[in-house]
């Protein structure tokens, strides 16, 4: 076993990637002689996690390889569980960092919280609330119950603390901190390279066109509620035709590329590509005149770009960005979703007003905030981090 503490990082959806591995590569980078950081990826979505590996340059020290054609969250509750549980024993980490609200993360964390009191469980991106335990599902509960597992909770803004101690969490344990995403995202749209041609976004370093970002995989909109935002995409896409271009990476799960090209192939101006990496994503964000998203993650990105948010949910557990005016909850009714869009489009006054130029969500620092607090946490002596304070 190594001399040196170890922290264990827990990597397990594409999301889970771009925020923690600036993080691991702060660790690494500012603590190496003090602490030994270990990446483990539970295997899910392997192809695009591979993407984020490579863009941020690392790898994982371990792979449990979790993923399964059609598995259930209850699947990959038991298998994370389990073969995360045997994974401590081998490797007996001082720390274990999970982060957000994926059933991974719920069950690595509960699986180091049996494991004993020798492990201590950091929570980054804790205290996230819709109040709804169905909305987003199963997401909501697994961030409820990390919370009480948890022994180091980082909320991103001061109303994630709220949630916190309003759930009875110690105020010793908790540090806002911002988020980790906002690192990330800083970082990559500073170096905007232009990407490779063979990703389908060749033209649009050029184009004219008003460039609509398209993100949507959420669970509890399968079926009906996709289809309705599929048919107001389509409607754009259609009435349209020279001023408007959908870029849509669309994600993996059959569920949801399906039921999109089923709607949307064909349509001259709209792409329907593979997950792009993150940085040729971060680069199309950029470009775009309004994303149409599901994503908690791009709710969080785009305000530090200006770039304008619908919300296609019916609720958010990032209500900051809605109340800054950066971001508008719309849900999945075709014609709300379509009257958004024809507000937004011609980027006058609605639109320029849903371009704040501050992010309620981080500054770049989150990762060395949770970084030094991490290190503490193991009894090593650094500075103590800064609370954010947008």
């Amino acid at each position: 076993m190594s001399e040196r503490p170890r922290i264990v990082v827990v990597v397990g959806t594409r999301p889970d990637a771009i925020k923690l591995l600036p993080l691991v590569a702060h660790l690494r980078a500012a603590h190496g002689d003090a602490v030994e950081t270990l990446v483990v990826s539970t295997g899910q979505h392997k192809e695009m996690l591979d993407q984020v590996f490579a863009v941020f340059g690392l790898a994982a020290d371990h792979d449990m390889g979790l993923m399964r054609p059609g598995q259930t969250p209850t699947e990959v509750a038991a298998r994370a569980l389990t073969a995360f549980s045997s994974l401590l024993d081998e490797i007996r980490p001082a720390v274990v960092a999970v982060q957000g609200d994926t059933t991974t993360a719920f069950a690595c964390g509960l699986a180091a919280f049996l494991h004993g009191s020798d492990i201590q469980v950091a929570h980054v991106e804790a205290g996230l609330r819709t109040g709804n335990k169905r909305s987003p599902f199963p997401e909501e509960m697994n961030r409820r119950l990390l919370g009480p597992v948890a022994d180091l909770h980082f909320p991103p803004t001061a109303t994630s603390e709220a949630n916190l101690l309003a759930d009875g969490i110690d105020p010793a344990t908790v540090l806002v901190t911002g988020n980790t995403v906002i690192d990330a995202l800083l970082d990559i749209a500073e170096r905007d390279r232009l990407p490779d041609a063979a990703l389908g976004l060749d033209g649009l370093e050029a184009t004219d066109r008003k460039l609509i970002l398209v993100t949507l995989h959420r669970r509890e909109s399968f079926g009906e509620g996709h289809a309705h935002a599929f048919e107001a995409l389509r409607r754009v896409a259609t009435e349209r035709p020279d001023e408007v271009e959908v870029v849509f990476p669309v994600h993996l799960n059959p569920n949801v590329r399906d039921a999109a090209l089923d709607a949307l192939s064909g349509l001259p101006n709209v792409r329907l590509l593979a997950p792009l990496p993150y940085d040729a994503l971060v680069w199309v964000m950029k470009r775009s005149t309004v994303i149409v998203t599901d994503s908690g993650g791009i709710q969080e990105e785009a305000p530090s770009l200006r770039v304008p948010v619908l919300v296609v949910r019916e609720n958010t557990e990032r209500p900051e960005a809605v109340e800054a005016g950066a971001s508008r909850l719309v849900g999945t009714e075709t014609e709300t979703i379509l009257g958004a869009l024809d507000e937004l489009l011609p980027r006058g006054d609605a639109w320029e007003r849903m371009r704040p130029g501050a992010s309620p969500y981080g500054d770049g620092k989150a990762c060395a905030r949770i970084a030094a607090a991490l290190v503490r946490a193991v009894g090593i002596d650094v500075a103590a981090p800064s609370a954010f304070a947008p």
